[in-house]
């Protein structure tokens, strides 16, 4: 069976051939990184016109390389949501426009189980038993949920603030690195010491949500000179952007920091899965893609730990697809008025409508 996947969720125009769920025939990303770097973030109107002209020529190579044609394809997979409006409404026009045209059965997908399905992806593919723990930690989205079975999830936590790729990219604009974030860091830190500085560990209580902006705050107070001091010498803008300060290390900051954030994501993951009995914890999304999370959770873990292949821990459509798969074979279908969802949970419900 092969399903399309179309991505645009943000700011990846993306699209994939998926045989099976399991298997990827084609996988296209056009990124939009360099765009939006000179802006610290992605800028939401630049980013809808970008999907507009390559969203076509995507489609199309995903469908050669894969070396089929239209009327091979069993169903279009599509992100519904959650993301920006402009960015959904892209792929989902264009989405609809192809099933009208092709007569081929639509599929809406939520952006959130397309990371989850991205571990089926992972070659060579081991059977995956319920119930498990799955973490999404992206620059959008910062998840705990209980898995017991295809569509069927239970959110027992998430961030209450920024989420985990978020604070990853604020952090970075503190520390003069370029965008994104996440790798950045990960590389300065990989140079520092990660005892330098005591970062606050927040919601380190029973409950399993998460809160990055106070470590935040206290990244931008320890390494930035506070405003007031800077006006009083005339340094220009910082009543924007704070002055970093000379006499601290950048790469033991960054170490610091991303100890802080991982220690929390790793603590709580860990104590669901042992509370709600799961066989593994599962990690997917951008951040599942940094080697210190990946250590430390198969350090602190008592079960088998899984996340995707680093191409297909951050946007893609691939994991779409491999979505759209189990969607399609549980008998959902949408219909031409389908429309976006710029915040739409994960939920059993969402699987059932």
């Amino acid at each position: 069976m092969y399903i399309l996947g179309i991505e645009t969720s943000c700011d990846e125009t993306a699209a994939a051939v998926v045989i099976d769920g399991k298997t990827i025939a084609s996988n296209i990303v056009a990124s939009q990184i360099d765009l939006h770097a000179q802006y610290g973030g992605v800028f939401p109107e630049m980013a809808s016109r970008a999907h507009v002209e390559a969203i076509s020529p995507v489609v199309e190579e995903a469908l050669r390389d894969a070396g089929i044609g239209y009327e091979h394809v069993d169903a279009i997979a599509v992100t519904r949501g959650p993301g920006l409006v402009g960015s959904l409404l892209v792929g989902v026009n264009y989405a609809k426009g192809l099933a009208l045209a092709t007569g081929k059965p639509l599929l809406g997908i939520n952006h959130l189980e397309g990371h989850v399905y991205s571990l089926w992806l992972t070659q060579p593919f081991r059977e995956i038993l319920f119930p498990v723990v799955v973490l999404i930690v992206s620059g959008g989205h910062s998840e705990l949920l209980l898995m017991t079975g295809h569509g069927q999830y239970q959110r027992l936590g998430g961030t209450l603030d920024d989420a985990a790729g978020e604070a990853f990219d604020k952090v970075g604009r503190i520390l003069g690195l370029p965008f994104p974030g996440g790798p950045n860091i990960e590389r300065a830190a990989s140079l520092g010491n990660a005892r330098a500085y005591n970062f606050p560990r927040a919601k380190r209580d029973d409950s399993y949500d998460f809160s990055f902006s106070g470590l935040k705050t206290a990244v931008l107070r320890e390494s930035t000179v506070p405003s007031s001091a800077a006006a009083r010498r005339g340094e220009r803008g910082t009543d924007r952007t704070p002055k970093l300060r000379t006499d601290i290390s950048v790469n033991d900051v960054a170490a610091s920091f991303q100890s802080a954030l991982v220690e929390i994501l790793v603590e709580k993951a860990t104590r669901a899965a042992k509370a709600y009995q799961a066989t593994e914890v599962l990690m997917a999304g951008g951040v599942s893609a940094n080697s210190l999370l990946r250590q430390m959770m198969r350090s602190a873990s008592e079960l088998p730990v899984r996340y995707p292949p680093l191409n297909l821990c951050t946007d893609n459509a691939a994991m779409i697809a491999a979505a759209g798969y189990f969607r399609y074979n549980a008998g959902l279908r949408d219909d031409l008025s389908l429309d976006v969802a710029a915040m739409w949970p994960l939920t059993s419900a969402s699987y059932d409508r």
